[in-house]
């Protein structure tokens, strides 16, 4: 069995500049380290207990089948904290089916961005033996 230690993602933006505004400035997401100097340098930023680098640079098309799902307190105030911000919503909060709320939002290159509210009464929630 391999033996994760630590995990992140990485994402090549188009523009390295654009989208490192969108998650610092935009998203508000904290910096963990930035390596390498200018406009192309490394980014890599805080996703509660994991990590989002920001990296080289890429115009290749960005697959549909890839999202990052964020888990936030309160989606009503991440919504109107991002409209405020300039954000572009795809989808405001909805209650699903499966009880979590959703917030769908895109970055700059098109990456789908769900933001996820977990009630406390969610199934999600329940970890036995805690």
């Amino acid at each position: 069995m391999v033996h994760v230690l630590s995990s992140r993602l990485l994402l090549q933006p188009a523009d390295p500049e654009r989208s490192r505004r969108f998650y610092g400035e935009q998203l508000g997401l904290p910096v963990y380290r930035e390596f390498g100097t200018g406009v192309d340098r490394g980014t890599v930023y805080f996703l509660g207990g994991g990590f989002l680098e920001v990296s080289g640079r890429s115009d290749a098309a960005r697959s549909p089948a890839v999202r990052l799902w964020l888990q936030v307190e309160d989606a009503g105030a991440a919504h109107e904290e991002l409209r405020a911000k300039g954000v572009e919503i795809d989808r405001p909060p909805v209650k699903e089916p499966w009880g979590l709320v959703e917030l769908w939002i895109r970055d700059p290159d098109g990456t789908r961005i769900v933001l996820v509210e977990v009630p406390p009464d969610h199934p999600i929630r329940y970890r036995p033996g805690i």
